[in-house]
């Protein structure tokens, strides 16, 4: 597994609408990669076409947003109030470090602070739960030289390197660097697909599912594969029936979240091919929250959606975590399914399938 790649994506700095360093990545590897077209859009998604066999289209969506923030004011001592993009617990905020945009685009530390007397200084104990507007971040910087060096509408990023941990690698914004990594990966060992397929690395997922939206009216594909991490809420303080996957058991083919339910007949398929080819999975409900997925069904005349999932601990924290065996198992499968698309199938989405499925 090419790790290094990895740490690059998970540590490339993008929130949604700032997406520019992320894509400059993974527009270099898509090229290398030959494909017949490497496009961009308005919203900044970047489309790959790869053509196969059959004029349908294959859609693969993996975001490259992360969560994060943007400045909102700048106070008269230089500290920086924030707006969060995407879905923070402020519990998890406490004591961390991130990286602020600077007006010329180079990015400098600070600390994320809570505005909250010292534990000192209180009489009790402090037990009201926190929230994210009294965060703030301090660049040790004065006034004067903090005006002059951000602007309102600066990018700031969690600061957190990828680490491994056994079989497990830590890292921020696995959330969704994985998911494209995965893409990539998948497609690396792609030799021929009965489908063409157009690989897109979406932006603003984490504010409304907004880059995936435009892209799939774009491209209106027959498929749409969105790729994406889920909870594995596999750890003390979670129930058997409440983790909805779990590290090190595979690949999570989704039945349903918050925003799709998938196309059975793609389920299926899917399960069969990784029973073929040995590939670990389990099957994922995710009772809120969704993904590009989503958006993909709702395009257009519609299309055929499923999602394959990276099981994912402490999902939008700074160490998030995922297992090297769910990883290749997600990229398997979905190199897999590319491979069999369309050549010794036709996956019946005619009308009366459509209409009739049992």
């Amino acid at each position: 597994m090419n790790i290094s790649l990895l740490k690059e994506l998970c540590e490339a700095r993008g929130v949604p609408g700032q997406e520019t360093e992320i894509r400059r990545i993974v527009r270099r590897e898509l090229a290398a990669m030959n494909p017949a077209s490497v496009t961009t859009d308005p919203m900044g998604n970047l489309y790959a076409t790869f053509p196969g066999a059959r004029e349908e289209r294959i859609m693969i969506a993996a975001h490259m947003d992360e969560i994060g923030f943007i400045i909102k004011h700048i106070d008269d001592k230089g500290f920086l109030r924030i707006q969060p993009l995407g879905g923070f617990d402020p519990r998890q905020l406490f004591a961390q470090r991130v990286r602020v945009s600077t007006k010329t685009g180079d990015a400098v530390p600070g600390v994320l602070c809570y505005a909250t007397k010292p534990p000192h200084l209180l009489a009790k104990p402090d037990e009201k739960q926190p929230e994210i507007e009294q965060f703030f971040v301090d660049t040790g910087m004065t006034p004067d030289a903090v005006n002059e060096t951000f602007e309102i509408g600066g990018m700031v990023t969690l600061d957190r390197d990828l680490t491994e941990c056994g079989d497990g690698i830590a890292a921020k914004s696995l959330d969704n660097r994985v998911g494209v990594f995965v893409m990539l990966e998948a497609l690396r060992k792609l030799t021929a697909s009965g489908y063409t397929v157009v690989a897109v690395a979406t932006t603003q997922e984490e504010i409304g599912l907004r880059g995936a939206t435009t892209a799939a009216f774009r491209v209106q594909p027959l498929i749409g594969i969105a790729l994406d991490t889920t909870i594995a809420a596999d750890y003390p303080g979670s129930t058997p029936d409440a983790q909805v996957t779990s590290l090190g058991k595979g690949v999570g083919i989704k039945l349903m979240d918050g925003a799709m339910i998938s196309h059975p007949l793609l389920v299926k398929h899917l399960r069969e091919l990784a029973d073929e080819h040995t590939i670990p999975y389990q099957l994922e409900i995710l009772p809120r929250g969704g993904t590009d997925g989503g958006a993909l069904q709702r395009s257009a005349s519609g299309c055929a959606g499923v999602t394959l999932s990276i099981p994912t601990r402490y999902i939008h924290t700074v160490n998030e975590m995922v297992h090297k065996q769910d990883v290749q198992a997600a990229i398997d499968l979905l190199a897999a399914y590319l491979e069999a698309a369309g050549a010794d199938r036709d996956y019946g989405f005619d009308q009366e399938d459509i209409n009739g499925i049992a």
